[in-house]
């Protein structure tokens, strides 16, 4: 499973995030990008020891800081199948349709363009005319 699916899938779900240097933040996810940097709502942040807590309406988290995130069990299973499911749909899609994909008359070169390199017949260069010898 990709983390960044998860994420995705994760939005407006409660999660836990630890930060390499030992905070906590408890909150709803409200965005993610690419670079795993997440916005969250609602938030409780605990300081690294434990004896400090702030209660934030919403917080940004860089997506290096980030240790680990924790989400709901639920969401788990529930990406997991989501993803059975589409891959067991893009198999059975591929094995339909008319096998449009191999053999016929173009050769190598895809696309019906004329082969291309040193393997051509002799005289046939960018001018029509003849090789690249003396005469």
């Amino acid at each position: 499973m990709l983390p960044l699916s998860l994420l995705t899938a994760a939005q407006n779900k409660p999660m836990l995030v630890e930060l390499k240097n030992g905070e906590t933040f408890n909150g709803h996810l409200v965005n993610c990008d690419n670079f795993m940097n997440i916005t969250l709502r609602e938030v409780y942040q605990t300081s690294a020891d434990g004896d400090r807590f702030w209660k934030l309406k919403e917080c940004y988290i860089r997506g290096s800081t980030i240790k680990y995130l924790r989400v709901p069990d639920t969401l788990l299973d529930a990406v997991k199948e989501e993803q059975t499911r589409a891959r067991e749909a893009g198999r059975s899609a591929r094995g339909a349709g008319s096998g449009g994909g191999g053999g016929g008359t173009r050769g190598i070169g895809g696309r019906g363009a004329p082969p291309r390199g040193r393997g051509g017949p002799r005289g046939a260069g960018p001018r029509g005319t003849r090789g690249r010898g003396r005469g």
